[in-house]
């Protein structure tokens, strides 16, 4: 629970310093989900223009199929009633009736066909009308009828144009001569009216919404259409409606391909075996009525794919890069000092190498951080130890150069007596037995000294020993610092490593991305796989610079402690010099102590013998004041130099607090990472 807290706190931290950051994952929704989103109109819009021209191109055909039926219906009824209209006129010629017959044959037809319900009449040269009963039909003179001038002209029979009846009504008629073998030519004809004609076209139309009019192309002519006004009325470039005005610029230019008019797909076909065109028509707008249905399926199934590729693109990478934030936050504990922490890995991708890379270096920086920190401890304690020593000997030498001072004024007390001797030989007793007293307690004194020096010689050779110990200490730390410092360098060079992986692995989806598209629709689902790849190629190579900067800074400081090292070690070389200066100056000291110890034993034995050479007495006080100058000059330079040791061992207990206090500057670095568990 502390670990966990402590991670949260850190990702805090860094996302303070940061100022606000995102999530990798919103990051890639918010790039893959516009591209999925563009990429689902376009494929809208594409499937919309296709299924567009689809659409006519099926209209075009299912018009033009409709047609041909339309047309070959029409040919199939016209070449009905004319087979029925010729057998009756075979029937005629077969049976070669005279008129009575003739007017019962054809009696017998009258009403049998519903296309022409007045079945076949016949009129000849002369003037003459055969009709059956019950037929509803007045001729009164058949050589005025269009229908008789054409049946002239033709054995077969066959149909005409188009014409007017005694009724007002159009009809068109099929005739043909008669060959009953009498001497007057005659002439079979059968009716069909053209509203006849136009419901046969217009139930003939296959195509929903669809239209057609029949035109006879010798005058225009409309022969059929579904508005009954329009039939018999001609055709014109002039006329109101721009489909009809269109159907006459294409049949007067004979042609006949299916073209666009006026927001129409018209459609031509030739009647067979007639001078008949067929036109059907249909709306764009009705056409395209289904294209608009379906575009509008389509963008509801788009919206509901990109709502379900949304989730499906956050589920998955959001289990993808789940090991990442872990990852994240391990880091960000890092940052903050944190190398408690142990990174769990459970994936085998670029993210687990990552994860386990940055385990060995918690582990690495763990290790090498303990190690500093009990190197830096042990040279806390040596520093300690340091101070004790140089404090002790500042000490013992501020009591020697008391003493040497008591001496020198003793050696001035006594230069006086010897002087007094000379001038006073009457108090020659009296000065002898208080020179002796003090030659007594100068002996004491020197003896004192020489104990006093023997032991801050001993003192200082400890010290010696001590600044060679912290010396050589100092000098494993920068070897175990420069060990850390390589191991920094191996980790930048392993998050290069990682880096350049990263960098080949875009080059390596790029190449992806152009290869999807140039495999086109096949290759999109390719593309979508290689662009995320990039995305998390990048991301990768983002994280492994944040953690090449956070191993510069890493360095950074171990550049720190080296160089505080190095200063720690030229001052402790320092130390070591005057240390060894100093111990010098303490031979010197010895040998002068006893040197004048010598001379004060001899002085002694010279007062003893003072009574015993009291004749001498001159010539020793004179002697003796020389010696006394001698004595008072070796004890003023003892003075110097005791002095001179006050002062280095001053400067040893100042070097001493200095290495302290680097010391604890180098454990408080140290103490700034974590790499204990809390209890």
């Amino acid at each position: 629970m502390k670990s966990k807290a402590r991670k949260k706190k850190a990702s805090r931290s860094v996302t303070k310093k940061r100022g606000r950051t995102r999530k990798i994952r919103d990051k890639l929704l918010g790039l893959i989900m516009p591209a999925v989103i563009v990429t689902i109109v376009v494929l809208v819009v594409i499937s919309s223009l296709l299924t567009r021209s689809e659409m006519q191109e099926l209209a075009v055909s299912t018009l033009e199929g409709s047609i041909a039926n339309q047309s070959d219906n029409i040919n199939a009824w016209l070449s009905k009633n004319l087979t029925n209209f010729s057998t009756i006129k075979q029937a005629i010629e077969g049976t070669k009736p005279d008129e009575a017959g003739l007017k019962t044959l054809l009696t017998t037809y009258v009403g049998k066909n519903s296309d022409s319900p007045n079945g076949v009449y016949v009129a000849d040269t002369n003037g003459k009308v055969y009709i059956g009963e019950g037929a509803d039909l007045s001729i009164s003179k058949p050589a005025d009828e269009q229908w008789f001038k054409e049946g002239l002209t033709r054995i077969e029979m066959a149909y005409g144009e188009p014409y007017q009846n005694a009724d007002g009504t159009y009809v068109i008629s099929a005739s043909g001569i008669v060959n009953d073998g009498s001497d007057v030519l005659k002439v079979a004809a059968a009716n069909v009216t053209l509203e006849k004609i136009s419901i046969i076209v217009n139930s003939g139309v296959k195509m929903k919404h669809a239209s057609s009019f029949l035109v006879n192309k010798t005058n225009y002519m409309i022969l059929a259409h579904r508005d009954s006004s329009l039939v018999s009325s001609t055709l014109s470039a002039s006329s109101s409606d721009p489909v009809l005005a269109g159907a006459y610029a294409k049949i007067s230019a004979g042609d006949y391909t299916t073209d666009q008019i006026h927001g129409y797909t018209v459609a031509f076909t030739e009647v067979p075996n007639t001078n008949w065109v067929l036109v059907s028509y249909v709306a764009n707008s009705v056409i395209l009525q289904d294209v608009t249905r379906l575009i509008i399926i389509l963008l509801i199934v788009g919206v509901i794919a990109v709502i379900i590729i949304s989730i499906l693109i956050r589920l998955i990478v959001g289990r993808v890069i789940k090991p990442l934030a872990t990852i994240t936050e391990n880091i960000a504990a890092m940052s903050s000092g944190d190398f408690t922490i142990e990174v769990s890995n459970t994936s085998n991708d670029e993210i687990g190498i990552m994860g386990d890379q940055v385990d060995e270096f918690v582990g690495s920086m763990r290790n090498m951080l303990s190690s500093i920190n009990d190197e830096s401890v042990k040279l806390r304690r040596q520093s300690d130890n340091s101070d004790t020593v140089s404090r002790n000997m500042y000490d013992a030498s501020q009591s020697q150069e008391e003493a040497m001072a008591n001496l020198n004024h003793t050696v001035d007390e006594l230069a006086l007596a010897v002087n007094e001797i000379a001038e006073n030989a009457t108090t020659l007793a009296m000065v002898v037995s208080d020179t002796k007293e003090n030659s007594d307690k100068a002996s004491e004194r020197m003896k004192e000294t020489v104990e006093i020096s023997q032991k801050g010689r001993a003192d200082m050779e400890h010290l010696s020993v001590a600044m060679g110990e912290i010396q050589a200490a100092n000098t494993e730390l920068v070897d175990s610092i420069g060990k850390v410092g390589k191991a920094s360098q191996e980790i930048t060079e392993i998050v290069g490593m990682i880096s350049d992986i990263a960098e080949e692995t875009n080059l390596l989806s790029l190449n992806a991305s152009i290869e999807a598209a140039r495999a086109g629709d096949a290759g999109r689902g390719f593309a979508v796989v290689a662009t995320e790849i990039g995305g998390l190629a990048k991301n990768s190579a983002e994280s492994a610079q944040n953690i090449s900067n956070l191993i510069e800074q890493v360095r950074a400081l171990i550049s720190d402690v080296v160089a505080q090292a190095d200063a720690s070690a030229q001052s402790i070389h320092a130390n070591s010099e005057l240390i060894a200066e100093a111990v010098k100056t303490f031979d010197t000291i010895f040998e002068n102590i006893q040197s004048t110890s010598h001379v004060i034993d001899d002085m002694i034995a010279g007062i003893s013998k003072v009574d015993e050479v009291s004749s001498n007495v001159a010539a020793i006080s004179e002697e003796q004041a020389a010696s006394a100058d001698e004595i008072l000059e070796t004890s003023k330079n003892m003075v110097e130099q005791a002095q001179a040791i006050t002062a280095s061992s001053q400067d040893v207990a100042d070097n001493s607090h200095e290495l302290a206090n680097t010391s604890e500057t180098l454990t408080g670095y140290v103490q700034r990472f974590k790499i204990t568990k809390a209890d």
